[in-house]
């Protein structure tokens, strides 16, 4: 049968549709059929939309990898999972499991991994085939809308707890307030620091306003006025952690000279545009500047945990759509008209 699903069909702008697709058949060994439910709109699906993409992906290929579902069918080997339960998947399809750190446990770095809605066919679609291991039971007090935002919100706590390590009474600044911008300054404040700005741009108005409504304590939308107000914020020297979620290099300027020295940068928006800037101030500050890329098993089920209790609430900045009107969602994300777009299916 023929089944609905949102296709990129080749790199470039104006190359997304809603197609009919085939059936993706019986699972395999250890693998389930999920019916999707919910899918969230990622940056990263906005980027593939406009052409403006800077990872490698397959062409053509179904979007989505922030996914929730129900057991649908389940392959030779399942124990874990049976029909109808409600599921989040993590969003590697593929790993080697060989490699020095799949056998590390930090799979999310396999240099052979296989994302969902980039090297493989992902949630944008009714149905998904995927492995049993990289799934997760959905708490009965979570939401399918609250479940579709377990990735972007493991993208956060990776990028704010488990690699920026935010510290009881540090200062600290997040540049972009996007949907992962958003969702970082929630997990900051479960780590109870001193204080929380975010930085935008004049055009993130709504956006800004949602970040201080959310809790942050001060609001920017213009780099240089940042740099005066925090960089001899905190012990006198500048902000102890930045996490930079605004998805362009030149940010990487305004963290660097709003650190304190031996503080602490994580980097966790990327795109295609190169830095033009002096990058010395790694050096005479001797920062400390880490990547963040996806999560792993144990960010998964702590997330979860933070969602069950209603520590986490990615919800309150979601507007839903159905799968036919998925131009809309990302049109509307693309205009910052609104914050986060999930589809329901």
């Amino acid at each position: 049968m023929n089944l609905k699903a949102i296709v990129s069909e080749s790199h470039g702008s104006g190359k997304v549709f809603l197609r009919n697709v085939h059936d993706p058949g019986e699972p395999g060994k250890m693998e389930v059929r999920l019916k999707m439910k919910a899918v969230g709109v990622c940056g990263s699906d906005i980027h593939v939309y406009n052409g403006t993409e800077s990872y490698r992906r397959n062409e053509p290929v179904i979007l989505g990898h922030e996914l929730m579902g129900i057991v649908d069918m389940t392959g030779g080997g399942i124990q874990n999972f049976k029909v109808g339960d409600r599921v989040v998947c993590e969003t590697a399809f593929h790993v080697c499991g060989r490699c020095y750190n799949c056998r590390k446990g930090n799979y999310n770095l396999c240099s052979g991994r296989m994302g969902f809605g980039a090297l493989t066919d992902g949630g944008m679609a009714e149905y998904l085939i995927a492995r049993e291991e990289i799934l997760h039971r959905v708490p009965d007090e979570v939401s399918d809308v609250s479940a579709a935002l377990t990735e972007p919100s493991c993208v956060a706590f990776n990028a704010t707890s488990s690699i920026g390590k935010i510290e009881p009474a540090d200062t600290v600044l997040i540049i972009g307030p996007g949907p992962i911008g958003l969702f970082c300054l929630q997990v900051a404040m479960l780590r109870s620091p001193a204080s929380i700005a975010v930085l935008g741009m004049p055009a993130d108005g709504e956006r800004l306003k949602t970040a201080s409504e959310t809790g942050a304590d001060m609001i920017f939308d213009d780099a240089h006025t940042t740099v005066e107000a925090l960089s001899h914020s905190g012990w006198g020297d500048g902000v102890d952690v930045v996490i930079d979620a605004s998805g362009v290099s030149a940010t990487l300027k305004t963290a660097l000279d709003v650190i304190r020295p031996g503080g602490r940068i994580v980097k966790v928006g990327w795109g295609p545009d190169v830095p033009e800037f002096n990058l010395d101030q790694i050096v005479s500050k001797a920062v400390e500047l880490h990547g963040s890329f996806s999560h792993n098993w144990e960010t998964w089920e702590r997330v979860l945990r933070l969602l069950r209790i209603r520590k986490l609430e990615p919800e309150k900045i979601v507007r839903l759509y159905p799968l036919d009107r998925w131009k809309d969602a990302f049109d509307d994300m693309e205009k910052k008209r609104i914050v986060k777009g999930v589809l329901i299916l």
